[in-house]
């Protein structure tokens, strides 16, 4: 890609950047990122040139040595022009939370200077949403005899950017033991993504977020080297929890707030130029239209405020920072897709064409729903935490 700028950036540099790429690589490419379901490969290599994928690499790898904050920043912005870029960006920054703790210092050089593309492989076929309860295995040794290697071998149901991230963040369960789990025990490891017996199932074909190249990957008999592995054997869920989770959570409900802004500029446009020729009035002179848009306004305001009480739970180390992070994505999630519907509404026919953005915002927005953790999931999550129960059951309970 290239070499990332100097950092820390100031924030004007930092939007300035940020704002150029969009309007010159990712905006553009939206809607026939969107029709065709092509990878978004030239608005990702323009984020990396830009130092942007290298936003949360340590500063002693050339990394940008950003906040999370900054990260949310970055979906937000990048997702409400599209949001099949900011998919493949958050992943990346997800997976890059996990290798920025565990993972090989020269990966992460790559990393720092937009070289390197990674991703999240956690969902599989077995579990589906229940992502933390992998059923794919790992096994020490080779077929070929070798001890220093491992093999692993999974069916994964849901990888961003498959076939064209350079390396997936892949979860297993332990070496230790390899019976099945009710969850908390796996193990991670660092899988290059052209490496031998790794095959992508076929071109995501989705509902929303269809240049995101979110398709199933499977993996048989597939040898990584045995320092692959990212931390110790079977803390992958800690791990995860400390790092992956609380970013992909965080991002996710920023993605959504920038698909809900765009929506709400969207719908606003569409009223102020949109007349009743029979009365001589722009819909936005209509009572009732202004007050549709303001509960869009006002639910998109909500969710902005309860992200930014998450991300200053978390930079304050605050006692409910865990609740929030929990919480933020079901909060983010369930608002887009009230906000997408009411747009649909609002603008009537000309949202349910492709004439406006709305039509494919509103299916963009309904992904979050079902990506895991799913909503169900973190509120079964959120209930257990305000009752003071462990996230899971014991196995055989």
């Amino acid at each position: 890609m290239g070499i990332a700028p100097e950092f820390p950036v100031t924030a004007t540099r930092y939007e300035s950047v940020l704002s150029a790429v969009i309007e010159r690589s990712v905006g553009p490419q939206a809607a026939e990122i969107d029709r065709t379901g092509a990878f978004p490969r030239e608005g990702v290599q323009a984020l990396g040139d830009a130092g942007l994928l290298g936003l949360l690499s340590a500063p002693n790898v050339g990394g940008g040595g950003e906040s999370l904050a900054a990260a949310a920043q970055v979906i937000e912005t990048v997702g409400a022009r599209c949001a099949s870029t900011a998919t493949v960006v958050l992943m990346h920054y997800a997976a890059v939370a996990v290798i920025e703790a565990h993972g090989p210092q020269d990966i992460r050089r790559l990393i720092a200077r937009g070289d390197h593309l990674s991703s999240l492989a956690f969902s599989e076929v077995g579990s589906r949403s229940h992502f933390w309860a992998p059923m794919g295995t790992a096994k020490a040794g080779s077929e070929d005899g070798s001890e220093d290697t491992v093999q692993l071998d999974a069916r994964k149901s849901w990888v961003t950017s498959a076939g064209h991230a350079d390396s997936y963040v892949w979860s297993s369960r332990p070496l230790a033991h390899q019976e099945k789990d009710a969850g908390g025990a796996m193990t991670l490891w660092l899988v290059p993504s052209k490496a031998a017996g790794l095959r992508v199932a076929a071109k995501f074909d989705g509902l929303g977020l269809r240049g995101s190249a979110s398709s199933p990957v499977s993996g048989v008999n597939v040898v990584v080297p045995a320092d692959a592995r990212l931390g110790d054997d079977g803390a992958g869920w800690d791990i995860a929890m400390a790092t992956a989770l609380p970013t992909f959570l965080v991002l996710n409900a920023a993605l959504s707030l920038g698909i809900m802004e765009a929506l709400v500029a969207e719908a606003g446009a569409h009223l102020a130029r949109s007349r009743l020729q029979h009365l001589d009035q722009t819909l936005a002179e209509q009572p009732v239209s202004r007050a549709a848009l303001a509960r869009l306004r006002i639910r998109t305001d909500s969710v902005r405020a309860f992200l930014r009480d998450t991300l200053a739970a978390l930079s304050t180390e605050r006692d409910d920072a865990a609740l929030r992070v929990l919480e933020v994505k079901a909060v983010a999630a369930e608002a887009a897709a009230e906000v997408a519907d009411g747009a649909l509404q609002l603008c009537g026919g000309a949202a349910f064409r492709k004439e406006l953005a709305i039509e494919r915002l509103f299916r963009d927005a309904l992904a979050a729903r079902v990506m895991a953790p799913t909503t169900e999931a973190l509120h079964d999550f959120v209930g257990r935490t305000c009752l003071g129960l462990p996230l899971f059951d014991a196995p055989g309970e």
